[in-house]
């Protein structure tokens, strides 16, 4: 079986350990006394939302159980230049040792916080939610949409497993909307399997078809435009969920969340954002 939620997290954390430590830290272990103990801060270098910190925790937890946290600003709080988000004690080879490993998932996590949470503050007076997809960083993506939630953000399937949604490719191989309908229909009931349908339509025709067919929970409304989106919104009324995907940024972002759509999926809140300037400096 597959490793999920937190289960899934350790593992890869586990091997992100292997990976950079491999045989040995043979720097620190040739520079440090192995009886040395010592402490080291998590110093902010740029404002955002802080994530990873429960993360960081882990990895501690992992490189060796004699690494202590002292947490001072929690995940999905903002942060300031200049703040001190956590303080490490414990031997200072192990603090060198996981030093890298915390600083790249809570660089990496905090930036995707800041974006979403940026992004969420556009459209606060809207009822809309923000979504991430599956256009994450292989083998990172647990963590990534885990910082989407941090942010404030939802996390739309987390694989191919969780969720059947149509998309434009299974409807041309498929030959059309209502075949590959009929098909997703027949698969489910023959595998015994309860999970949500959703499906992606490129026109009024597409979106026509899946009404009179219904029994899906959500419609993807692909590359329509604010003006058409809202008409299509309108056309669905609610019966089905609704969701906006394609071409959407922070530039027009608030005209596609004021259409009334119920979702909207932004790739970037995982694929186009920068890291978080954070530093670990020894405490002296």
């Amino acid at each position: 079986m597959i490793p999920c939620g937190e289960e899934l997290a350790e593992t890869l954390i586990r091997l992100a350990v292997l990976e950079d430590i491999g045989d040995g830290d043979h720097t620190s272990l040739a520079c440090i006394p192995s009886n040395a103990f010592g402490k080291a801060h998590l110093l902010v270098k740029q404002d955002g939302i802080l994530a990873g910190v429960q993360v960081a925790k882990k990895i501690l937890q992992v490189v060796s159980s004699d690494l202590e946290m002292e947490v001072f600003i929690k995940d999905g709080e903002s942060i300031s230049t200049g703040d001190i988000a956590l303080i490490i004690s414990g031997p200072e080879i192990k603090i060198l040792q996981a030093e890298r490993l915390v600083l790249n998932f809570m660089q990496r996590m905090s930036g995707i916080a800041t974006q979403t949470n940026r992004l969420l503050q556009m459209v606060k007076h809207t009822s809309v939610k923000l979504l991430d997809t599956r256009k994450t960083t292989p083998g990172f993506r647990w963590f990534e949409k885990e910082a989407v939630k941090i942010g404030g953000g939802q996390n739309h399937r987390f694989g191919l497993y969780d969720r059947v949604l149509i998309k434009d490719n299974h409807v041309d191989f498929a030959g059309g909307i209502k075949p590959a309908l009929e098909k997703v229909f027949a698969y489910l009931e023959f595998h015994q399997k309860n999970i949500p349908i959703e499906i992606e339509v490129r026109s009024f025709q597409e979106l026509e078809v899946v009404l009179s067919i219904g029994k899906v929970q959500r419609i993807m409304l692909d590359n329509f435009q604010p003006f058409t989106l809202r008409k299509a919104v309108d056309l669905i009324g609610s019966s089905f969920e609704t969701e906006a995907s394609g071409g959407i940024n922070e530039t027009n972002l608030v005209d596609f969340a004021e259409t009334g759509v119920q979702f909207i999926s932004i790739g970037a809140l995982t694929h186009q954002v920068k890291s978080l300037d954070l530093s670990l400096k020894a405490i002296l």
